[in-house]
């Protein structure tokens, strides 16, 4: 029994980009992207493994090695237009925010199950890991742009700042291509 359904929503991709300072989180929008077992080829959090950091700093001490399920941000444009208007901004660039993956069509974007498939018609395939929680680093650059709007973002991005993924099955993604949303079975377990 096949324990993934597919959902019928097609996200069409609206911006790729590649990290390759580290200097901060910004990204550089790229036509296409290569996607091997490491996430986005050239990206900064690229890799099969990484330090550990704040998102898990219950499970591990900092810097503790783990397999890295933190290769590629994944964010949705309405979420990105609802963030925007609610600080007051015309919009919130996918650059600003580090995104790797901004990609349309699928409501509450930021909510979507972990263990979910994105899956391209080429079979290129990223698996959500959780959803990301927003930091103050992406505020910091908007207030560069916007002064005085950057430290809004934060609190407008709760719930809205979209999720981490990392690859399944290699290949590449190009601007305008279309991701078929998959989803586990809801999660039945309680606390006994």
């Amino acid at each position: 029994m096949s324990m993934l359904s597919p959902t019928g929503l097609i996200a069409t991709i609206t911006y790729l980009g590649i990290n390759q300072s580290g200097e901060d989180l910004t990204t550089d929008e790229q036509p296409s992207v290569n996607v091997d077992y490491a996430g986005f080829r050239g990206d900064n959090h690229s890799g099969l493994t990484r330090s550990s950091c704040v998102r898990v700093q219950k499970q591990y001490p900092k810097g503790t090695e783990i397999r890295n399920t933190r290769q590629i941000s994944a964010l949705s444009s309405e979420e990105l237009g609802e963030i925007a208007a609610d600080m007051g901004i015309d919009k919130v660039q996918p650059a600003w925010v580090g995104a790797n993956l901004v990609m349309s069509g699928i409501p509450a974007f930021s909510k979507i199950p972990p263990s979910s498939r994105l899956i391209a018609a080429n079979k290129t395939s990223l698996v959500v890991d959780m959803e990301n929680a927003p930091c103050r680093f992406p505020g910091e650059i908007i207030e560069k742009f916007h002064p005085e709007k950057g430290g809004r973002f934060a609190r407008h991005a709760l719930n809205r700042r979209g999720v981490t993924l990392w690859v399944e099955h290699t290949g590449s993604l190009s601007l305008g291509d279309k991701l078929e949303l998959h989803i586990p079975p809801p999660c039945t377990w309680r606390q006994p």
